[in-house]
């Protein structure tokens, strides 16, 4: 599968699946050995069943209002990267937590290595200067 097509799978299963806590939609995107990073200092999760914990954890408390992915950005030897922002409900308060995803495709275009850099706010807002959601 070509790049391009994995990455706009990726971010449309994506969009869709964190908007409704799909474990495992988004675990459909990955290969069984994959790594996903989801902040610089954490340790890797690795394989499926892990990158399950990790996403059932993340969901637990948030009740989603909106997610958008902008276009994703393609670069050479299955690479590609897409920026996102979300809004949701954490308990009683609003927050948005906008970010990007760094994600390297297998030929069968499976996700093997995503990394996620994102930051949260309190209350709903777009984030500035947003290169890719526009």
């Amino acid at each position: 599968m070509e790049t391009s097509e994995a990455a706009e799978r990726f971010v449309r299963v994506w969009e869709r699946a964190w908007a409704e806590h799909d474990v495992d939609a988004l675990l459909a995107l990955y290969a069984d050995a994959c790594v996903h990073r989801s902040m610089p200092f954490r340790e890797p999760h690795r394989g499926r069943a892990e990158l399950a914990e990790y996403l059932r954890w993340s969901f637990a408390d948030e009740r989603v209002v909106e997610v958008r992915f902008g276009p994703p950005v393609i670069g050479g030897h299955g690479l590609a990267v897409a920026e996102f922002r979300v809004l949701a409900q954490e308990g009683e308060d609003p927050s948005t937590l906008a970010g990007c995803v760094f994600v390297r495709f297998d030929t069968a275009g499976l996700a093997v290595e995503t990394r996620d850099y994102w930051h949260t706010v309190s209350g709903h807002q777009e984030p500035t200067g947003s290169l890719f959601l526009e």
